[in-house]
């Protein structure tokens, strides 16, 4: 592991680099995630923002939430932008037409424009090795434009374009597992979080912000409007969903795994399954699935640990 310096203040930053004030929904889990990743950037820090809920409740013309540097960008281009950003500050800084400052690059995008759309400008970012961190919101659908399933959908749940029926239990894949991708590109540090462990959240960030090459962090970001939770249960939701082993938390520090929270007993995913209007329609046998299926991946993540 190279050396480098990561800052991480024992206190909450007062600063808000998201301002107060746009228009997420009420009880919106991915509004806090961004909040609380943007209180652990470094002074200098640009942004490149997918298209998503994000962009449209934070940047209403002629008003902003942003208090950084911040580049709307496609949905399918947002790491690409990123290099190009990192690029053009390395070039800058090597020409002399800019001080090396230090400015960081923070790309974000929804779970659609990451492991779906953006996937491949995703991986080039991380093959080619440029220094910045790429942060996905993921909360599981395509809510921005009428909750239609993604690849990060879980298996059984309701959408608009998977929806449960006589026929049909919903979405009929498993969960595309984004950390283990970025992972396999050997890059320096991926790492899952959750808004409802925010010290935790925001340590991951300051990290990875502060490692030399590409970093990666996937974030579960709870949305009472897709997910037809009740919007004072986003930050239970999101505590749910770790403790039932749904959403593990951990990290990869060149290719070793390291568990940030490791449970002695799982709870039963019931207790996070029941709390949503999604899975409503689920059987018993299907939910006796999932169960199997979630702790066997949880095993296997503490496997990986050592």
């Amino acid at each position: 592991m190279q050396n480098y310096t990561v800052f991480v203040p024992r206190l909450v930053p007062k600063k808000e680099p998201f301002a107060p004030g746009h228009r997420a929904c009420i009880g919106c889990g991915e509004a806090l995630a961004v909040r609380l990743a943007c209180k652990a950037f470094p002074p200098n820090t640009i942004v490149a923002n997918a298209t998503g809920c994000m962009e449209v409740i934070s940047s209403q013309y002629p008003m902003t939430a942003w208090r950084v540097p911040w580049i709307h960008v496609l949905f399918e281009n947002t790491a690409a932008i990123a290099s190009g950003i990192e690029a053009a500050l390395k070039a800058m800084a090597r020409k002399g037409l800019r001080p090396d400052d230090g400015t960081k690059v923070v790309a974000m995008g929804g779970d659609g424009g990451t492991s779906d759309i953006g996937l491949q400008a995703l991986s080039g970012a991380l093959e080619r090795g440029h220094d910045l961190l790429y942060i996905c919101f993921d909360n599981e659908a395509y809510m921005n434009t009428g909750i239609q399933r993604s690849s990060a959908t879980p298996f059984g749940a309701s959408t608009t374009t998977s929806p449960s029926g006589i026929k049909s239990i919903g979405q009929k894949t498993w969960k595309k597992n984004m950390a283990a991708i970025a992972a396999a590109h050997d890059i320096p540090y991926v790492a899952t979080a959750s808004h409802s462990y925010p010290h935790d959240l925001m340590a991951k960030v300051a990290k990875g912000i502060a490692v030399p090459g590409p970093a990666y962090i996937h974030i579960l970001s709870v949305c009472p409007t897709g997910w037809r939770s009740a919007p004072d249960l986003s930050i239970r939701l999101g505590r749910l969903a770790v403790e039932t082993g749904v959403f593990p938390l951990y990290e990869i520090e060149d290719g070793e795994y390291k568990m940030s929270l490791e449970l002695p007993k799982l709870r039963p995913v019931e207790d996070y399954l029941n709390l949503q209007g999604r899975f409503r329609h689920l059987s018993e046998d299907t939910i006796k699935e999932i169960q199997e299926r979630v702790v066997a991946e949880y095993e296997r993540i503490k496997e990986k640990t050592g």
